[in-house]
């Protein structure tokens, strides 16, 4: 089982612009956008245009290509990959959709690198219209995070994680991400995690503001090289942090046989 939990936010962070403005600039709907948004939540509102799209003839397959457009640093893929390689458990939490992740992750090739991706639920209903909900039900069952948008607390999704590794086995978590939704995970991390706030944007603010609420370890980022580079230090440094504490319990294993009866060492001629 993987020793290092990486946990990419996915707007701004893997991808390099918002999805949801994205598909929504490149397929003519930001008027309608403005005109909605001060009397609907994100996600209904989200909802709600996909429908006006369908309505309008859009296709899912021109949402499908349009998303494929979206610009993705190839620093940013070599870094997935390599963390991949090296045996990371690498996981998305997002306030974008399933769909566009998917769809972006598999174009790139790199979708298969990840175990586990937390976002909001999204699918192709039997009319070809795409469908758009939000991660918690806020109209149920409030997160109550304050910190939080409503449809999604972040720190929650981080909790259960945490709960969810082997005990046995400590894991490292380096979290990377950008936006206001990315601090209340980053306050849920231990000493010895990692966080990647990337630098001048939302996230990097409130860390910088609140120093103090922060046990991780804090290495910032501007662009994609910077991403490859500090990603793969860590991973590195992690992996050799993770071979030396093995290596010291199995030499305090074979202290331990030692103590209890010297055995001989059988050498194959």
């Amino acid at each position: 089982m993987a020793s290092t939990i990486i946990i990419f936010d996915f707007d701004k962070t893997i991808i390099d612009v918002d999805s949801d403005n994205w598909v929504m600039e490149n397929l003519g709907a930001t008027q309608l956008f403005n005109e909605l948004r001060p009397t609907m939540p994100w996600n209904p509102l989200m909802d709600r245009i996909m429908g006006e799209l369908h309505s309008q003839g859009r296709t899912i397959d021109e949402i499908v290509e349009c998303l494929k457009r979206i610009p993705l640093d190839p620093h940013i893929i070599s870094a997935i990959k390599s963390a991949h390689s090296l045996g990371c458990d690498m996981r998305v939490v997002s306030d974008a959709n399933l769909f566009y992740i998917e769809t972006v992750l598999k174009h790139h090739g790199i979708f298969g690198c990840f175990t586990e991706i937390n976002t909001n639920p999204s699918y192709v209903d039997e009319a070809g219209r795409l469908r758009i909900f939000p991660y918690h039900d806020f109209t149920k069952s409030p997160h109550g995070c304050n910190l939080c948008p409503p449809n999604m607390c972040k720190g929650r999704v981080i909790e259960r994680i945490q709960a969810s590794t082997n005990s046995k086995e400590k894991k490292r978590f380096i979290y990377l991400g950008d936006g206001r939704g990315d601090y209340c995970p980053t306050l849920k991390l231990n000493e010895g995690d990692y966080v990647m706030p990337r630098k001048n944007y939302p996230v990097w603010d409130l860390i910088t503001s609140n120093i103090g609420l922060i046990k991780a370890e804090i290495h910032e980022w501007s662009n994609g090289e910077e991403l490859e580079k500090t990603l793969m230090q860590l991973v590195k440094s992690s992996t050799s942090a993770q071979l030396l504490s093995v290596d010291c319990k199995s030499q305090a294993k074979q202290l331990k046989t030692h103590e209890g009866l010297a055995k001989a060492l059988h050498v194959q001629q």
